[in-house]
Order: structure tokens, then C-alpha cells, then sequence
């Protein structure tokens, strides 16, 4: 009988209260999928048939202690776990992380770059299956919304900024960038706002895109959202002194704490459940 593995990898970060919202939020996605699977193989069969045997497990790039990736993947082993599905917990496919990653786990590069990470050590007869980043979904932009929505006075003439960490790699920037206007173009659509921009920390593209933004249209206010998984550095610090002297509204609130990144994470291994049953 097989038994699944979902492993969850974030980046990881030394404040307990960024690791302690993950954490939870992979343990509200694993109840919610435990939940729709069991409900799905009863509908399926019309019959009180057993559910699929799911295991979630939280890892973290770097930082945690006995957390990390490798942690997680011998956890899993032990609990005997025969297909095994890597999610990671990234905003964007554009970062070199998530390329790491699933070199590390035998996967091919995005291009010519070489993965900067060792092989993972993953048991024989375990089948791996690597998914997708955030990207682009249509409940984070919901999410990202209902961030800035208290900062929203005049939809018509406010514009959205959206900040996240970035990438100058060739390739990798492009993918953030593809990723980050598809989320702005949904926000702006929700809101109804008058414009959307996108800017990256990396490379520092923030403070100068502010700039041209009020200039361009100084009668749009700016709102500045954070595409961040959880507050910390980057946004209480980071973003604040980039955008330093210039005029916008900015809470900096991320995506966690929220259900929805639970249930993104529940619809993409839903997707692989059910092309495991094909």
C-alpha cells in the first residue's frame, strides 16, 4: 500500500515566530488535505473506503536546527513513506533556491547554472516528485488584497506597488518577474485600482520604481504591498529604507498568518494525489 509524504521546505529564518507560522500553516494544510482526500475517495467510490495514508512534514532550507531538508526527508523515510512530493514553499520560480533544491534532488537546472547544494540522500524505492512555487494564484492575490485593503481610500486613483525579494540571474529575474505582474494585475483587478507596478530588491529596483511611479502620476497614491511568505527582516526593514523619504502607504503585512497559503499548499498536492491515481 503506498503511503505519501508531502515535504514542505521554506527558507528558514533565526525569529522562532517566522518558523513557528509556517509550522502551523503545514499543519492546517495537512488536516484540510487528510480532510479532502478522505472526502474524495468516498465520493469516487460511492463507498466508506479507506483514505490515502498522507504525511506532511515542515523543512527548512537553512538556519533550523534538525529541521533542515535532509531531516525532513529521513523523517518521512522512517515513517515509511513510498512517494514522496517536494513542495516547495517559495513566492517565485525565480528564485535560486528553489533551483538548489530540486537539483539537489536530481531534478535538471533552469539553465546552465549549477545547482550550489549536495545531493540529498533519498532512500531507494521512494519515488520523487518535484512541485512548483507560488508564482502566480489566484487566492494569494485574494490575500494580498485583503493586506492593503485598509490602506485604500480612493481605488480610482490609487496605484499598487508590489515588493518582493527578487533575482539578478539571468532567467531567474524573468521568472520573478512573469510570476510578480500576473499576482499585481489580479490585486489591481480586485481592488479596482488605477495601475500596477512591480519592483524587486534584488536587484534595487524599489526606491527608483516609487520614484517614477508618483512622478509619472503624482495624483495616484502608491500602495505598497510585500510579496513576502512572513513578516521579518526584509519587511519591517528592508523595504521601509528603500522606499525611504518618498511618499506611499505600507503596513507590511505578508502572507502568513492565513488559510490561504494552507490551501494553496492543499491544491497542489491534491493535483499530485490524483495524477498518482491516474
Amino acid at each position: 500500500m503506498k503511503k505519501l509524504g508531502i515535504l514542505v521546505i521554506s527558507h528558514g529564518s533565526r525569529e522562532a515566530g517566522w518558523v513557528q507560522l509556517v509550522d502551523a500553516s503545514v499543519a492546517e494544510a495537512a488536516e484540510l488535505a487528510s480532510r479532502e482526500a478522505a472526502g474524495s475517495s468516498k465520493a469516487g467510490t460511492g463507498a466508506n473506503v479507506a483514505a490515502p495514508d498522507i504525511v506532511f512534514e515542515s523543512s527548512f532550507l537553512e538556519i533550523v536546527e534538525g529541521r533542515l531538508i535532509q531531516d525532513g526527508i529521513d523523517r518521512l523515510a522512517a515513517a515509511g513513506v513510498t512517494d514522496l512530493f517536494v513542495l516547495p514553499l517559495f513566492i517565485s520560480s525565480g528564485s535560486t533556491h528553489v533551483d538548489d533544491i530540486a537539483q539537489s534532488f536530481g531534478f535538471p537546472p533552469v539553465n546552465e547554472r549549477e545547482g550550489e547544494m549536495e545531493p540529498f540522500d533519498v532512500p531507494a524505492g521512494i519515488r520523487v516528485t518535484f512541485g512548483d512555487p507560488i508564482d502566480d494564484d489566484a487566492e494569494i492575490a485574494e490575500r494580498l488584497w485583503d493586506n492593503i485593503r485598509e490602506l485604500s481610500a480612493d481605488p480610482a486613483r490609487e496605484a499598487l506597488l508590489l515588493i518582493t525579494h527578487g533575482s539578478k540571474e539571468d532567467g531567474f529575474y524573468e521568472r520573478y518577474q512573469s510570476g510578480m505582474r500576473k499576482l499585481a494585475e489580479r490585486v489591481r483587478a480586485l481592488g479596482g485600482l488605477a495601475s500596477a507596478e512591480t519592483a524587486m530588491l534584488l536587484p534595487d529596483e524599489a526606491g527608483q520604481t516609487l520614484q517614477r511611479m508618483r512622478t509619472e502620476k503624482p495624483d495616484q497614491a502608491v500602495l505598497v504591498a510585500p510579496l513576502f511568505l512572513s513578516n521579518g527582516f526584509f519587511t519591517n526593514h528592508v523595504i521601509p529604507s528603500r522606499l525611504a523619504g518618498q511618499d506611499y502607504r505600507y503596513n507590511g503585512n505578508a502572507l502568513l498568518p492565513s488559510s490561504a497559503v494552507a490551501r494553496w499548499m492543499v491544491r497542489q498536492s491534491l493535483q499530485w494525489l490524483r495524477g498518482l491515481e491516474v
